[in-house]
């Protein structure tokens, strides 16, 4: 069996009303988008990802870490963005497909599982969830009639399919509009299976339901400690919290000798009980040899990442004598955060000196200490 999955992306997200598009507003420092994209990280089965993007917004998918996927860009409506992906995958070939929508950023495995062993006897496959409240029908704000529910369903994504069918419905359908994929079979009184959903799989739709997605995203809170500490050195290039600062000496290490970007790696292993950085990147691994210690931060941001630890927040003191830091700081928390991927907001940077005692103080060293929270999810 060949299963794709398509990952709408490409509204313009007017209703969310945020100076951030949808799918690229985070929650404990990931992106609905990505937290879709992790829902169904584990399944082997599917063997190719195509992300549906609005087109205003390809410079936030281009700052996100996206590998083995493919993107293209939508359509103006999203039957139109889901066909032109059916498009695009019928040229590669595939049997069958999953569409789900990103501002749906919580599906659960079993849903998802729950699909895909449906398909290998049906055509179409719909998690649907109950009507638990009373149904009206109102016109301008008046209750016109009361509509029994004991037959009504919410129907979700994501949306499972047999390619051949799907794209033969949108095909007929190409000029028509529907709310979601299965209804192009319902139109046509093709059967479709259904499957039970769930509550915690909401859509977001405005800002009232992302703190109630946020509420939900709860795990586990995790503190880690990191500190480092380098000998000023002639004939070095100087590198803190992952900038080139020019200075008339820089650090002496294996790697670069970013001291800032060392213990925040150290302070990340240790939050989440991954050992420490010379464990991973032993100083006598000639591969290491003076390596930007912003490759060495992406590779552990990975790492915690396939282990579920998310990062809540950053804080950094950074030790020197000279230079000065503040001028520095805010360009640091820019490189950071985007290496780290999340907000600003989540990192704090101070400079500190020693009052000119010891070796930092007689500005022969430079040091940092981290402190860092982070958050696992089951």
């Amino acid at each position: 069996m060949s299963l794709f999955l398509i990952l709408l992306a490409a509204g313009d997200s007017k209703r969310f009303k945020s100076n951030t598009p949808k799918p690229y507003d985070k929650v404990n420092g990931k992106t609905l988008l990505k937290h879709s994209l992790d829902a169904f990280r584990d399944f082997r089965k599917i063997k190719k990802t195509l992300i549906v993007y609005n087109k205003k917004h390809k410079k936030y998918l281009n700052k996100l870490d996206l590998k083995n996927v493919l993107k293209i860009i939508g359509g103006k409506t999203r039957q139109e963005s889901t066909f032109k992906a059916l498009k695009k995958i019928k040229k590669i070939g595939c049997n069958k497909v999953l569409i789900h929508d990103v501002a749906r950023p919580f599906p659960s495995k079993k849903i998802i599982n729950n699909i895909i062993i449906n398909l290998k006897n049906c055509h179409a496959v719909v998690p649907i969830i109950k009507i638990n409240d009373a149904t009206k029908r109102v016109e301008k704000n008046i209750i016109f009639k009361n509509i029994q529910r004991n037959s009504l369903r919410f129907s979700q994504t994501p949306q499972g399919f047999t390619f051949k069918k799907i794209y033969e419905k949108h095909l007929k359908n190409i000029n028509k509009s529907f709310d979601d994929d299965s209804a192009l079979f319902t139109n046509d009184d093709d059967k479709v299976v259904t499957i039970s959903g769930s509550k915690k799989n909401l859509k977001i739709t405005d800002k009232e339901d992302l703190n109630i997605f946020k509420s939900l995203k709860k795990g586990k809170t995790y503190f880690g400690i990191g500190f480092d500490i380098h000998k000023l050195i002639k004939g070095r290039k100087l590198y803190l919290g992952g900038i080139k600062i020019p200075f008339a000496f820089g650090l002496q290490g294996h790697s670069d000798a970013d001291p800032v970007l060392h213990a925040l790696i150290d302070s990340l292993l240790g939050a989440s009980k991954l050992g420490d950085i010379g464990k991973l990147f032993s100083n006598k691994n000639k591969k290491y040899k003076n390596i930007r210690s912003t490759i060495l931060l992406k590779k552990v941001i990975e790492l915690i990442k396939s282990k579920n630890f998310s990062i809540n927040n950053i804080d950094i003191n950074i030790i020197t004598q000279k230079p000065k830091i503040k001028k520095y700081a805010k360009k640091m928390i820019d490189t950071i955060s985007e290496l780290c991927e999340i907000n600003p907001s989540q990192i704090n940077i101070k400079g500190k000196t020693t009052e000119k005692l010891g070796l930092i103080g007689k500005e022969k060293a430079i040091a940092s200490e981290v402190i860092v929270s982070v958050i696992k999810y089951d």
